[in-house]
C-alpha cells in the first residue's frame, strides 16, 4: 500500500485527500496543513470548516503540522500550495525527500519572480539532491464537486510516460478520472493562464454584460493561452483539451471560481486590495497576470485580454475602459 503525502490543506488538497481515500488502489494518506489551528480542527472534526465546510475527511487520511511526519515513508508527494510558497516549502522538504518518491503538482501557477512554471520549480530544487521524477495535475476540477464525487475528469501530464501512467492508475476512481500527456509545458501553462481569463470574465458579469461577451472572451482567451503556450514548446492540441479549453470554461463560467469571483467584484466597483482582503483562500490569477504578461512581452506574443487585466489588477483602469480597449483594437481576420 503506497503512502501519499499531500502538501497543503487547503479546499483542493482537502478534496484531493478524500477522493484518494476512494481511487481503485487502497493508499495510506497524510495531509499536511501549514496553520496549527486549521490543523487541530481538522483532526479532531474531520472537516475542513475553512475552507472545505461539509465534507468529511476519512479516517484513514492522517492529518500533521509536521513537514517530516507527513513525508516519512511517502511513495508520491503531491504539491497543493499556492504558488508563491512553493520554491521555499520543497526547499523545508529537501531534508526528507529521496529518489524514489515521485512528486505531482496540482498548483495552478506560475513564479512571479523567475516566471517559471511549479514543476520547473520542484526539480530545480530537489535536483540540489537528486534528480526528480515530477508531474502536474490540472484539469477543470473544483474542490468541493470533487469532494461531493461528481464525476471529474483531469490530466497528469509527465515528461516521464512511465510516472504519469502510474500516477493515473493509482489516482483514478469511479468519480475521479485521469488521462495522461507527455505535455507538461501546455498543461500547466493552460492551469495558470487560463485564471487571468477567468477574471476577466468575472468583470464582464459584474459589469452585467452577458452570455454574448463571455463566449467571445473564453474564444478569444483560449487563443492567448495557445499562443504562449506554444511559443514556450507546448502543443496546441493539449489547449485544446481538458487543461486547457475544459479548465478555462469551468472557471470562467462556475460560480466557485475565486478567479471569476474577484472579476466580478472588480466589475461592481470594488478595489483589488478590499476584495482579496476579504477572501481567505488564494485567487491565483492575480499573481499569474504580471507572470504572463512578462512571458508573452519576453516570448513577443500578443495577449490582448492579459495585457488589459494586467492594467486593470495593477494600474487601476477601469474594468469598464478595459472592454471597451479590447473592442477597439485593430480589426483583423481570425
Amino acid at each position: 500500500m503506497k503512502k501519499i503525502a499531500i502538501i497543503g490543506g487547503g479546499s483542493w488538497g482537502t478534496a484531493l485527500a478524500i477522493v484518494l481515500t476512494r481511487s481503485r488502489q487502497p493508499h495510506r494518506i497524510s495531509v499536511w496543513v501549514h496553520d496549527p489551528a486549521v490543523c487541530e480542527s481538522l483532526r479532531a472534526r474531520r472537516v475542513n470548516g475553512v475552507y472545505l465546510p461539509g465534507f468529511e475527511l476519512p479516517a484513514e487520511a492522517d492529518v500533521t503540522a509536521d513537514l517530516g511526519e507527513a513525508l516519512r515513508e511517502a511513495d508520491i508527494v503531491v504539491g497543493v500550495m499556492p504558488s508563491a510558497h512553493a520554491r521555499g516549502l520543497y526547499t523545508r522538504m529537501l531534508p526528507q525527500l529521496d529518489p524514489r518518491m515521485i512528486f505531482v503538482s496540482a498548483t495552478k501557477g506560475l513564479e512571479n519572480k523567475t516566471l517559471e512554471r511549479m514543476t520547473e520549480v520542484i526539480s530545480q530544487v530537489v535536483s540540489l539532491k537528486f534528480t526528480p521524477r515530477v508531474a502536474a495535475l490540472s484539469g477543470p476540477s473544483f474542490a468541493k464537486e470533487v469532494a461531493r464525487g461528481d464525476p471529474t475528469a483531469v490530466v497528469i501530464a509527465s515528461a516521464d510516460r512511465e510516472v504519469a501512467a502510474g500516477v493515473q492508475e493509482e489516482f483514478s476512481g469511479l468519480t475521479f478520472r485521469l488521462y495522461t500527456n507527455d505535455d507538461v509545458t501546455g498543461v500547466e501553462l493552460g492551469g495558470a493562464v487560463k485564471n487571468v481569463v477567468a477574471i476577466a470574465a468575472g468583470a464582464c458579469a459584474g459589469l452585467g454584460f452577458g452570455s454574448n461577451t463571455v463566449a467571445a472572451l473564453i474564444t478569444r482567451g483560449l487563443a492567448e493561452m495557445t499562443r504562449l503556450a506554444c511559443a514556450l514548446g507546448g502543443r496546441r492540441d493539449t489547449l485544446a483539451g481538458l487543461a486547457g479549453m475544459g479548465d478555462l470554461v469551468l472557471t470562467c463560467t462556475g460560480a466557485l471560481s475565486r478567479n471569476r469571483t474577484v472579476g466580478v467584484e472588480l466589475g461592481k466597483g470594488r478595489s483589488l486590495s478590499e476584495i482579496l482582503g476579504s477572501m481567505r483562500m488564494v485567487a491565483e490569477g492575480v499573481g499569474t497576470t504580471a507572470a504572463a504578461i512578462e512571458l508573452a512581452r519576453k516570448m513577443r506574443v500578443e495577449m490582448p485580454i492579459t495585457e488589459q487585466m494586467h492594467a486593470v489588477l495593477y494600474q487601476g483602469r477601469a474594468p469598464r475602459d478595459a472592454i471597451r480597449e479590447l473592442m477597439e483594437r485593430r480589426l483583423k481576420q481570425e
